[in-house]
């Protein structure tokens, strides 16, 4: 079984459905043990004008782009960070430093070719949520690749070239192709898709209804999304990102 996810590093519902994914994964292989279950991570950008790095704090973001008060904002942050605590993950929104994703998708399409898909999404993640780190940085990517087991040098190699550039837009090319205008966005074997941070037991019902279902030979043209989004916890990021998941 391959699960297909387009994800963005700054996006707070994709880490948060990550999580949810992998719970309903625990219990999936444990009751299939001979399952393989390949996960590959696509690229989605929920801003892909946006600047090297914001000079705008996430609040300040937030409140003029939904002309709420600043005090609202804040608290939309609060109450993600409690989301994100549920979770076990870590959301220092006060230290977040938002900048353009592409090059950041660059580096985690150069970990895939190693094998570091998962590596690259827990490190970029963690240091953009957790870590206030700008994920545009090319010192910062050469760093964050190096933790994974990248070389350094191969990694500002990389960035100072237009590598990986035609796979970040391929996927998404395939995202538009598939209609898809939030993250994150889960497709199981080419047919079943999950669109946001659902509970884990949406997660666990595609998977068992994938596995039920695979080898008919179906393709990810054919994917459709269930019912919107029924992430847990609110607030919003600098894109739309209400309801369990994020959009442009």
């Amino acid at each position: 079984m391959r699960i297909d996810i387009w994800s963005d590093v700054v996006c707070p519902f994709c880490w948060i459905g990550k999580r949810h994914l992998e719970k309903a994964l625990q219990g999936f292989r444990a009751e299939h043990p001979d399952a393989e279950v390949e996960v590959l991570w696509r690229a989605f950008q929920l801003d892909p004008n946006a600047e090297a790095e914001s000079s705008e704090t996430i609040p300040e973001m937030i409140a003029r782009k939904y002309g709420m008060p600043l005090e609202a904002a804040v608290e939309s942050q609060d109450q993600m960070a409690a989301t994100f605590a549920s979770v076990g993950l870590e959301f220092n929104w006060r230290d977040a430093r938002s900048g353009n994703t592409f090059d950041a998708h660059r580096l985690a399409a150069m970990a895939s070719d190693h094998d570091l898909d998962d590596e690259a999404d827990e490190a970029l993640k963690k240091a953009y949520f957790t870590d206030g780190r700008l994920v545009s940085d090319h010192g910062v990517l050469r760093e964050i690749g190096e933790s994974i087991g990248l070389s350094g040098d191969a990694v500002d190699g990389m960035l100072a070239s237009d590598e990986y550039a035609l796979d970040v837009r391929h996927d998404m090319t395939m995202a538009q192709g598939l209609g898809i205008s939030g993250v994150p966005f889960f497709v199981f074997d080419g047919k079943f898709a999950v669109n946001g941070a659902q509970p884990v037991d949406v997660f666990r019902q595609a998977l068992d209804t994938a596995w039920a279902e695979s080898g008919k030979g179906v393709t990810t043209t054919d994917a459709t999304a269930s019912d919107g989004g029924a992430g847990d916890g609110g607030g919003a990021e600098g894109p739309d990102c209400t309801d369990g998941s994020c959009s442009t």
